[in-house]
């Protein structure tokens, strides 16, 4: 899930939020201030309503944000590096550039998060309390309360154990305490992922058929999500397992073509070098990288002004781009990557670039090395 845009920084951590956050962003608001303020404290303007329902909402992705952060936090200091944190329609997601070194680190990794939410889910209803003991107004009490709820329901959400929830990590953590092995943990926190799931979709669509409730819908759209989710987590482990012990280098494209960042665009597009080979380029600057270049990026640029634009004004600088050593684990690189040319990985050793990763390399070097397991198989 990439972000559409970038909030900033929070503690060394860079923040997006993807465009789906405005949808849920919106029920929120609606649902306080077209139903339950209203309902609970009629009679007030409906201004009032409106900027307590939009407030609230704000204070919920920040809540959200806090939930997330607290999980890179802990990462960082478990040796765990973050890619990014990306709040979308249903929460937020913090990106792991690698995985847990052990199952300790595993478990404070996902024991944090419900952790802050049901730590704010008290600090909120403490809130509620103090505010209606000094008979501040019904709807910020109200306000107050309804945050109190939502963080104990996300903290105890989360906690089930099924992947992609915390709950899910926390049960990876023990299986692979109890067995030793990672893989085999992470295979028995999917199943229970889908399982979960499909109990959601299941019990959403009889709520709906039986009582007409359209929040049962939600509830099999949550457990729909759960189950692709689970489902692309035990693909990726399982193509973890195949490609341990490789190194990045193995499925790189060394020594690719690169392009100076100083040369047009009309230049770029014109060079019979680029036309047929790849739809994504290194850019490269006096020998150095310095970000990627893609073909449609650059097809972008009016006809009229290419002859004047530069490639280094239309790449994706380096700051943007994944960038691994030749030696570095094939299987860490391998869920942060992600379909389009504008994603692919570069390779750089001692400030030299020497190879580019695409997931199509990766896919080759995947059937490459399953072709040569089932060879020896099939040989003994």
């Amino acid at each position: 899930m990439r972000a559409t845009f970038v909030l900033g920084r929070i503690a060394g951590v860079r923040v997006g939020v993807h465009w789906s956050v405005l949808f849920i962003f919106g029920i929120i608001a609606l649902g306080l201030s077209q139903g339950r303020l209203p309902e609970t404290y009629p009679g007030r303007a409906w201004a009032v309503y409106w900027a307590a329902g939009l407030c609230t909402a704000v204070v919920f992705f920040a809540s959200l944000l806090a939930h997330e952060l607290a999980h890179a936090v802990v990462a960082r200091r478990n040796a765990v590096e973050v890619d990014d944190i990306v709040l979308w329609l249903l929460g937020g997601a913090a990106r792991l550039k690698s995985e847990a070194s052990s199952p300790g680190a595993e478990l404070r990794i996902a024991g944090v998060g419900p952790l802050v939410s049901l730590l704010l889910g008290g600090l909120f209803a403490l809130g509620a309390w103090l505010l209606d003991l000094v008979s501040a107004s019904g709807i910020m009490v109200e306000m107050a309360a309804w945050l109190a709820g939502i963080n104990v329901l996300l903290a105890v959400f989360n906690a089930v154990p099924a992947a992609p929830l915390d709950g899910g990590r926390l049960l990876r953590a023990f299986l692979w305490w109890r067995t030793g092995d990672r893989l085999r943990a992470t295979a028995g926190a999917t199943a229970a992922g889908r399982v979960f799931g499909w109990l959601l979709v299941a019990l959403g669509l009889i709520a709906f058929i039986t009582r007409g409730a359209f929040g049962g819908l939600w509830l099999a759209l949550i457990g729909w999500f759960l189950i692709g989710a689970a489902t692309v987590e035990g693909r990726q482990a399982h193509l973890r397992g195949v490609l341990a012990g490789v190194p990045v280098r193995a499925a790189m494209t060394p020594e690719p073509l690169t392009v100076p960042a100083d040369t047009t665009v009309t230049g770029f597009l014109t060079d019979v070098r680029y036309r047929y080979r790849h739809s994504a380029f290194p850019v490269t600057d006096d020998g150095s990288p310095v970000g990627l270049v893609t073909l449609d990026g650059a097809r972008r640029v009016p006809q009229d002004e290419a002859r004047a634009v530069m490639v280094r004004e239309v790449m994706v600088p380096l700051s943007q781009t994944i960038v691994v050593g030749p030696d570095s684990p094939l299987a860490d690189l391998l869920p942060r990557m992600e379909p389009g040319a504008e994603h692919r990985v570069l390779v750089v050793e001692h400030g030299r670039l020497v190879g580019i990763v695409s997931l199509s390399d990766v896919s080759r070097t995947v059937t490459w090395l399953m072709n040569t397991a089932s060879g020896r198989r099939d040989g003994r």
